[in-house]
């Protein structure tokens, strides 16, 4: 059975993402992250989504994000404001480069485990204002992907980055 590495935040979109690769016939590897952000209630919301989805491990990763600031998310002396899909700027609910950076340790992951697949909710709404939710952002990590594992470098086995819910 094919495995897929899913970024799992516990929220609507991830959660969406692991009935997808679940949908697949995918042996689910969700990986995520206490980078040290304001709501803990994300992480304990992750770990019930991978039981009920019968993960075969659950990965947690510790990275202190807020060691560089500069986000609502991390920094308790900025305001977390109230939604709004219509705007155009960056918010400052925006953690510089987090995708990249989970990403990333979920490559490695894969790599290791040896997963053909990594899942990532970003989404068509999410991507109006966060620059790393884009789709040329993840067109451009699936190339860097293609270029900086030994499984698809060396082994002609790319990882595919999987953005279903930007379709």
């Amino acid at each position: 059975m094919d495995k897929a590495v899913v970024l799992l935040s516990g929220g609507l979109d991830s959660t969406v993402c692991m009935a997808v690769a679940k949908s697949r016939g995918l042996s689910l590897f969700p990986i995520s992250f206490d980078y040290h952000q304001r709501h803990k209630i994300e992480l304990l919301s992750a770990q019930k989504v991978a039981k009920f989805y019968e993960a075969e491990r659950h990965l947690i990763v510790e990275t202190n994000m807020d060691a560089i600031g500069g986000s609502a998310l991390t920094d308790p002396a900025i305001d977390v404001p109230a939604g709004d899909a219509g705007k155009n700027e960056v918010p400052v609910t925006y953690v510089p480069a987090r995708n990249l950076i989970f990403l990333s340790y979920a490559l490695s992951y894969a790599e290791v485990i040896e997963a053909r697949y990594v899942f990532i909710g970003v989404n068509a709404v999410d991507y109006s204002g966060y620059p790393d939710c884009r789709p040329e952002f993840i067109s451009r990590f699936q190339v860097l992907a293609d270029f900086s594992t030994k499984a698809a470098a060396v082994d002609g086995h790319p990882i595919a980055i999987e953005a279903p819910l930007q379709t």
